[in-house]
C-alpha cells in the first residue's frame, strides 16, 4: 500500500510516498481502515520537523497523519460488536494514539479513537472533524460550561477548531465575538459569530469587556492580552499555552490549558450534533496524498479557512 512517510525530522522535504508500505497488522481491540481521507493539523508538520521529539520518541520510518475517515475492512478481537466490516468511521489512527498514522491507503485505529462517521458529512468533511471538533466541543461543554446569554471570545475563528467552535457557542445560545483577518469576517459571520474583530487593525482587547470566557487557539501575545477581556470569574481556555498563575491572580480568572485526544464517546456525541443542526465543516483545499509535503507546508504557511484535507 501506500503511505506519506518521514526517515528523519527536518521540511517538506524529508516526506516520502512509500509505495511499498506493508499493510499494518490487526491486533486486538484495533480495526484495519480502508482510509478515504486523512486531514492535517499542526501538529503534523510539527512531528514532522521534530519539535515533540523531547516528548515523542518516533521510529522510523513514521508515517504521518492523525485524523481520518474511512470504511472498516477488519475489526480485531475485543471491538465492541457496534464496529464490523463495512461500517463507515471517523477518528484518529495516528501513531501517537495506537494506530498506524492515518496518510496512507490503510491505517489500524484503536477502538476508543473512532465512532461512525456523521451521516451527512462525506469523507473529507468527515476527516476534517476529529481534532478540531472534539477540542471544540470540551472546551465549551466540558471546561466552560457555556450557556445561553453568556459572552464569549474565540480567537482564530476563521480556523478548524473556531470555526467549529463558533458553531457550537452559537448553537447553545451564547454571544460571540471572534478574531480573524479582514477577508474571513462574512465567513465567520455566516457561522454565527456576533462581533467580528479585524486583529491586524484592531485590538480586542480595547473593544470587549466583561466577557465570561476565552477559547484561545493562537497563543503567544493574544493569549496574555485576552485576560484583559474576561469579567472577574471568568474563564480562558488555551489550546497552546500553560496557565499564567500571575494574570490568572492579577485578573482573579481561571484559566486551563487543554490537550486533545479523540475518543469514542466524544466523537460520537459529535456526530449527533453534526448531523441534528447541520453543522458545516469547511476544507479550505484538498491534496492527493501524494502532495502530502504541499499539504503539510499550506497548513503551516497559509492559515487555511477551515482545514486541509488528504484524499487517498
Amino acid at each position: 500500500m501506500k503511505s506519506a512517510q518521514i526517515n528523519r525530522y527536518g521540511g517538506s522535504e524529508v516526506i516520502e510516498i512509500n509505495h511499498n508500505t506493508p499493510e499494518p497488522s490487526l491486533s486486538s481491540g484495533k480495526v484495519l481502515v480502508s482510509v478515504k481521507a486523512a486531514s492535517v493539523n499542526p501538529a503534523d508538520w510539527k512531528i514532522r520537523e521534530g519539535s515533540f521529539q523531547q516528548m515523542i520518541q518516533l521510529q522510523f520510518p513514521f508515517t504521518l497523519g492523525m485524523d481520518f475517515s474511512g470504511v472498516i475492512k477488519q475489526v480485531g478481537e475485543g471491538v465492541s460488536l457496534d464496529f464490523k466490516q463495512g461500517d463507515e468511521v471517523y477518528g484518529q489512527a495516528g501513531v501517537i494514539n495506537g494506530g498506524s498514522g492515518a496518510f496512507a491507503e490503510m491505517a489500524l485505529a484503536k477502538a476508543e479513537s473512532i465512532a461512525n462517521k456523521p451521516k451527512r458529512l462525506s469523507h473529507v468533511e468527515a476527516a476534517a472533524l476529529p481534532l478540531v471538533g472534539v477540542s471544540a466541543w470540551r472546551a465549551l461543554f466540558e471546561n466552560i460550561g457555556l450557556s445561553k446569554g453568556q459572552r464569549i471570545l474565540i480567537h482564530g475563528g476563521a480556523g478548524g477548531i473556531g470555526s467549529i467552535a463558533i458553531q457550537l457557542a452559537n448553537y447553545l445560545g451564547a454571544f460571540v465575538a471572534t478574531t480573524v483577518s479582514a477577508n474571513d469576517k462574512v465567513f465567520v459571520q455566516e457561522l454565527g459569530a456576533d462581533h467580528v474583530i479585524d486583529y491586524m487593525s484592531q485590538n480586542f482587547e480595547d473593544l470587549l469587556h466583561d466577557y465570561d470566557s476565552v477559547f484561545d487557539t493562537v497563543g503567544g501575545e493574544t493569549y496574555k492580552r485576552s485576560f484583559k477581556v474576561l469579567k472577574k470569574g471568568g474563564i480562558i481556555i488555551s489550546m497552546l499555552e500553560q496557565p499564567n498563575s500571575e494574570l490568572m491572580n492579577q485578573y482573579n480568572v481561571k484559566a486551563i490549558f487543554q490537550f486533545t485526544q479523540a475518543d469514542r464517546q466524544r466523537l460520537t456525541k459529535l456526530a449527533e450534533w453534526v448531523d441534528q443542526n447541520n453543522i458545516r465543516v469547511n476544507t479550505d483545499r484538498t491534496f492527493l496524498l501524494d502532495e502530502a509535503d504541499k499539504a503539510l507546508d499550506y497548513q503551516k504557511d497559509v492559515h487555511p479557512r477551515g482545514k486541509v484535507v488528504l484524499t487517498m
